[in-house]
């Protein structure tokens, strides 16, 4: 199984392009116009992306791992201490770093509140 793509609405989708190219060095395969006007766009290459939509009202996301819902989505990194540093020079603090079989990872929300996991295995996962 490969998952394709996450698809998440965000406040400002110029500045959400803008943080995870940066951060994760993702290239926009697509952006347009949804059917209701709002503005989309699709980072990532040819097997699979970040369908990033804009929001049509201000909010806030809710991350709550008690409630029902999204609570965080992860990327397999090949270079976690490289994304670390690329994280502080983004001035995206991560909030929690652990280290346990079967990878490092740590997790930090993103410009509009989501949360964000990055592993890096010691070897390919099977």
């Amino acid at each position: 199984m490969l998952l394709e793509h996450v698809n998440f609405t965000v406040s400002d989708l110029d500045r959400s392009i803008r943080f995870y190219s940066d951060l994760l060095g993702l290239r926009v395969r697509w952006r347009g116009p949804l059917s209701d006007g709002r503005r989309a766009a699709h980072l990532g290459d040819e097997h699979s992306y970040l369908a990033l939509f804009e929001a049509a009202a201000e909010g806030r996301v809710e991350t709550d791992m008690r409630s029902v819902g999204l609570n965080h989505f992860g990327l397999v990194v090949d270079n976690l201490d490289e994304l670390k540093t690329r994280l502080a020079s983004l001035g995206t603090p991560h909030h929690a770093e652990h280290d346990y079989e079967p990878g490092r990872r740590v997790y930090f929300f993103d410009p509009d509140g989501i949360e964000v996991e990055l592993v890096q295995y010691e070897h390919a996962p099977a």
